[in-house]
């Protein structure tokens, strides 16, 4: 009987460690990602938005310099997780340079980070589409883990940061213009 019973609360163990509570949502005033029920797309009131990390690395455009999220303060930013070997981020990169073109004159950014990527292919695939966002190159993904909990292996993930660099929406696959201008615009007007 006493062995039925171990056995009953050793088995009754992990789903007690999987039962959430308050902790299932992070606690920190630092953004970390949280897939509510699997959605793929997240919108976060102002109230609830949290800051991004200061995200810093290597322009893929000028090895050597530095680039930083912290340069576009003060600005609403599309924050795009890209690689050159990703074929939805072929398509979503046309996309994202007509948002930028419009909207560069009213505070808007993209910011690109380039994930697990030879610089060849990242670069010939800036210069093939035309692109004129800068991107920071992160072939081994670590300003990436920056943004703790984003599921790294579903690229293209696009972010929405609003002037205080708090992440307002973020966008897990391929977006098209028509599903960001909206958030963007009423991020730009906060």
């Amino acid at each position: 009987m006493r062995l039925a019973r171990l056995f009953l609360l050793l088995a009754l163990l992990p789903l007690a460690a999987c039962a959430t509570g308050k902790d299932a949502v992070s606690q920190s005033d630092t953004f970390e990602f949280v897939s509510p029920d699997g959605q793929t797309t997240i919108h976060y009131p102002v109230e609830q938005r949290k800051k991004v990390a200061n995200l810093k690395g290597q322009s893929l455009r000028e090895p050597g310099r530095d680039l930083s999220l912290a340069d576009y303060s003060g600005k609403v930013v599309l924050l795009n997780l890209w690689g050159a070997w990703c074929g939805p981020c072929r398509a979503e990169a046309r996309t994202l340079q007509a948002i930028v073109g419009s909207g560069r004159s009213r505070g808007i950014r993209v910011l690109g980070i380039n994930v697990r990527d030879n610089p060849k292919y990242a670069a010939d695939f800036v210069k093939d589409l035309g692109l004129d966002y800068e991107s920071i190159f992160d072939p081994s993904g670590r300003v990436a883990l920056q943004l703790r909990g984003l599921p790294l292996s579903a690229v293209p993930i696009s972010l929405i940061v609003d002037k205080r660099q708090r992440v307002a929406a973020v966008y897990l696959g391929a977006v098209l213009r028509t599903d960001v201008q909206p958030t963007l615009d009423s991020v730009l007007a906060e």
